[in-house]
């Protein structure tokens, strides 16, 4: 099927712009999953930023995101971002924004190592706010490197979700690996959620059908594996022909 679309130009001149659109028989569709899945050959400019996650249905973690990520980004149809950064972004991404609409919530918890610890509760008790406002979903969360201040932050939602500390702590542990600060665990033990029980989390992954919890992440896991694998696939095969080896 073809559209034509014209237009006037000097009076009597008309330019015609054709485009291409395939035909689908939606007979045969079957249900879409969470995220669109990108078209043969694109995997590569499909970067996610660095240590991305899934916290919970409609909110990801991760590192500071650059321009290497936006069309990856962009396949999460992002409403907001929380950035933990006091640092400002670059043009680029701030063009990103605003070209898609995305609401930024800048909190700038500045960066620190210890025995200098200061992680102000009222900055992170905002932040939450944010994050359990489902208007604002789907929603980044990010510091520089997603793994202390965002840690912190999602650490503190788990708490919100009656996770046990060994869960959360344990969590907090896989994105800081080496890094890990007890300070932070330590924060986390110690933040008050009493003042935030009264929001709602109807974006909880808890849901409960009959005696099994459900998994409203199923087909976006799926998609990131396939994503996933398929880079690798596309590296293997780019280290092997630089090694020249012939397959």
């Amino acid at each position: 099927m073809k559209i034509v679309h014209t237009s006037a130009a000097n009076g009597d001149d008309t330019i015609y712009k054709t485009i291409e659109v395939a035909v689908i028989d939606r007979r045969d569709l079957t249900p879409s999953p969470v995220f669109p899945f990108p078209v043969v050959g694109d995997e590569l400019n499909l970067i996610p930023p660095l240590n991305f996650a899934m916290v919970d249905n409609g909110i990801f973690r991760s590192g500071f995101p650059d321009s290497d990520n936006f069309s990856f980004l962009q396949t999460l149809g992002l409403r907001s971002i929380i950035c933990l950064c006091p640092e400002p972004y670059t043009e680029a991404t701030t063009e990103f924004l605003r070209d898609g609409g995305i609401r930024l919530y800048q909190f700038g918890i500045e960066s620190y190592k210890e025995p200098f610890v200061n992680i102000p509760q009222d900055t992170i008790r905002e932040a939450l706010q944010v994050v359990l406002d489902v208007k604002n979903h789907p929603i980044l969360i990010h510091c520089k490197r997603g793994k202390h201040r965002t840690g912190c932050l999602v650490g503190c939602l788990r708490k919100l979700q009656k996770w046990c500390l060994s869960s959360i702590f344990d969590e907090y542990q896989r994105f800081a690996v080496a890094k890990a600060r007890v300070s932070d665990q330590r924060f986390m033990e110690l933040f008050d959620v009493s003042t935030l029980k009264h929001l709602p989390m109807s974006f909880s992954c808890l849901k409960r059908k009959g005696d099994e919890f459900l998994d409203p992440f199923a087909a976006a896991k799926e998609y990131f594996f396939i994503l996933l694998e398929g880079s690798r696939h596309v590296r293997h095969i780019q280290q092997l022909k630089a090694r020249h080896i012939v397959l």
